[in-house]
């Protein structure tokens, strides 16, 4: 077994770059050794900001040989009359290196074992590194220099062993040697990677962390401390992001304490805390016994050595950058208190909300609208309703101030405190801020209903109003994966999670009629016959994201046509009803029946349900038993599979009985109606085609 090392080595990569980059390259590296059959213990990656690193342990010294049967030339053209060998047969041997003794006959064929011998890892590795480095894939990709070939940033060094052995290959100009360098202020500048195994020990010797979890504690680790010598801590609940950036932009992180004039605390924390993590990377810091935000805080800088006039060069030039950001903050908000938030509606008439769909202004009308018809839908009082609308009008409003402006992250926090300041209600304010949430797939939802209302509107006006565009300009995609117009994919799933957590009964299917019929009328729109279905189809596959976790695909998809969007409850107590059943054997001998009816009546003539006939119309006692049981059932036994199946042994009872495609037309058109009507009971509880056969 061998241990193989690979680090590319180059100039500062984006930090968004520098993880994607290497799960692409690990991923790479299992492919290879996966399609040439070359087994190993484990891969590990690691990853700074100059380099990507691929550690191999345990990995094969080669592939194994092997020997399989090769098929040759038909008897007839291997062997002449005379028993001997044909040039097809001799020729057959020496393409494939065995002697004319070795062939031998069978099923008509001429066959020979070939031995075809395993080849060497190195040689392996050394014909693909190059093309599988080459073949990362980031944003902003260039040449550099005289080169064709394109890569994030210009590759400074290639370092790759196979334990004590160097490869040889080259990536572009760059020849693969043991050697790396380290940290750019480090007093040795190089060093020499005798064992793959010792990679992270010996980069730590050149002042470099390479190990991206390590590098990440230490940061933590090393933040708290000097935070705790000052009585301040760190909230790191809220700073996800904020440390994977800078555990990305740094090799050998160094916390430094730095300080900003205390009046910048006289403006809403959330101002100075966004100017700190969001636009310069620092960690802000709150006090241990009070809790509230100090005029301190820490930058992480990536610094090696002990030099004192350097560490206040770090101090002095952050703190001067913090200074200037926190003047901007404080005059802006200054300014905007000088109004009340309502009188900041008006100049939402010049801001676009997207072309040819109007100004935020139009928007907020229509945010307005239908939060009103969602009230009513959920049968609000009046003082619920009018807070809603309250909020629904004041939404938008921050957009149109200066600070939201310059930090366009506080919109809605900075609406919730000029709210409070223009006298709003508690309640009225804490929804502007809630209407944008979640802000993510899996953040924080509204808390208070009027949050909630308006955050639903808000989001299906502006999916509404993206699908719309799609279909006035056809060059627009519908959204996708890759093509996400205003972050649709995210108010999808924001609109369900708040429905489901809520336990509102909001038929979504007449939500995105209203919101649709609503922009259509304002700017004069035919709505195509296909959008409306294409909407909810979106909708719909949001859902399955979200419940995919919990629920198969089969489940997800034998309920799609069940109209989920139209009671999302009653959808989840579906999906669990299925899945406590599905592994049952009353299930599976259920599902059997329901998809041999399937298959019986699919292309069927649907009229036959309007059929005027009763019992007395069938012949066989297994037919009346059938027709009477699917009778007897009524749409609240639809709610469980459980209830279906008192139906099996009568399906199977009759299908032993009688044959459907009778000559006698009567009978055979009574019999396919009775099956045309078991079909539409079964698939207003689910489609069991959609189940494998167990």
């Amino acid at each position: 077994m061998k241990n193989f090392l690979l680090e590319v080595l180059v100039q500062e990569m984006p930090y968004k770059f520098v993880e994607s980059g290497l799960c692409q390259l690990k991923s790479a590296f299992e492919k290879l050794f996966l399609e040439n059959g070359l087994n190993y213990k484990e891969i590990k990656g690691y990853a700074a900001p100059r380099r990507l690193a691929i550690l191999v342990e345990g990995l094969n010294e080669s592939q194994e040989d092997i020997v399989k049967d090769v098929k040759g030339p038909i008897l007839k053209a291997a062997v002449d009359e005379n028993g001997e060998y044909t040039m097809a047969a001799l020729g057959f041997a020496k393409k494939n290196d065995v002697k004319e003794e070795e062939l031998y006959q069978k099923d008509g064929y001429i066959f020979a074992k070939v031995q075809k011998k395993g080849r060497l890892t190195k040689n392996i590795l050394e014909e693909n590194i190059e093309g599988m480095v080459l073949k990362l894939q980031g944003s902003h990709f260039m040449r550099w220099g005289n080169f064709e070939e394109k890569f994030t940033r210009p590759i400074e060094n290639v370092l790759a062993i196979l334990d004590n052995e160097t490869l040889d290959f080259k990536i572009i100009d760059k020849k693969a040697t043991n050697k790396t360098r380290g940290h750019r202020f480090a007093k040795i500048k190089e060093v020499e990677i005798k064992n793959p195994l010792n990679y992270l020990e010996d980069l730590k010797s050149v002042n470099v962390y390479a190990d991206i979890k390590e590098r990440k504690d230490l940061i933590v680790k090393s933040a708290n401390a000097l935070a705790t010598e000052y009585g301040l801590k760190i909230d790191f609940s809220n700073l996800d992001d904020l440390l994977d950036e800078v555990t990305f932009i740094t090799e050998y992180p160094v916390p430094v304490m730095c300080e900003f004039d205390e009046r910048y605390l006289e403006i809403p924390d959330i101002v100075s805390t966004t100017v700190m993590s969001k636009h310069q990377r620092y960690f802000p810091l709150y006090d241990i016994k009070t809790g509230k935000l100090s005029n301190k805080f820490i930058t992480m800088a990536n610094f090696v050595g002990t030099d004192e006039e350097s560490f206040k060069n770090i101090k002095a030039g952050n703190q001067r950058v913090v200074s200037a950001r926190l003047e901007d903050g404080i005059f802006f908000y200054n300014e905007d208190v000088k109004t009340p938030l309502v009188s900041k509606i008006e100049a939402l008439k010049g801001m676009t909300f997207q072309r040819d769909f109007g100004t935020l202004f139009d928007k907020t009308l229509r945010v307005e609208k239908i939060s009103e018809y969602l009230c009513k839908e959920l049968k609000f009082d009046n003082t619920l309703t009018e807070d809603t609308l309250r909020a629904a009008k004041l939404s938008k409003a921050d957009l149109s101030t200066k600070l939201v402006f310059e930090f366009t992250e506080l919109q809605g926090f900075i609406g919730e405190n000029y709210a409070l300041k223009s006298g709003e209600k508690e309640n009225v304010a804490s929804a502007v801020k809630e209407h944008y949430f979640p802000l993510n797939a899996n953040s924080e939802l509204p808390n208070s209903k009027e949050g909630m209302i308006v955050s639903i509107a808000d989001k299906i006006d502006t999916i509404a109003a993206v699908f719309l565009s799609t279909q006035k300009d056809k060059k627009k995609k519908r959204p996708t994966g890759s093509n996400d117009p205003l972050g649709v994919r995210r108010a999808a799933i924001g609109i369900l999670r708040i429905i489901l957590e809520a336990g509102f009964e909001i038929d979504i299917e007449k939500l995105i009629d209203f919101s649709v019929r609503q922009i259509a009328q304002e700017f004069n729109l035919e709505v195509e016959l296909t959008l409306k279905s294409e909407l909810i189809d979106f909708i719909i596959d949001r859902l399955f994201v979200m419940f995919e976790a919990d629920y198969d695909s089969e489940i997800l998809e034998a309920l799609r046509k069940s109209s989920p969007l139209c009671a999302l409850k009653t959808f989840k107590e579906k999906c669990e009803d299925l899945k406590s059943e599905k592994e049952t054997k009353e299930f599976r001998d259920f599902i059997e029946q329901a998809k041999r009816i399937s298959r019986i009546t699919e292309g069927v003539d649907k009229t036959l349900l309007e059929r005027n006939f009763g019992a007395s119309d069938l012949k066989s006692d297994e037919e009346k038993k059938l027709f009477e049981a699917l009778k007897s059932f009524k749409n609240e036994d639809l709610k469980s599979v459980k209830n279906l199946y008192t139906l099996t042994p009568l399906i199977d009872d009759f299908f032993k009985a009688v044959l459907v495609n009778d000559e006698n037309v009567e009978d055979k058109n009574n019999r396919l109606a009775l099956l045309l009507g078991l079909r539409n009971k079964f698939e207003a509880c689910a489609d069991f085609t959609k189940f494998k056969k167990v």
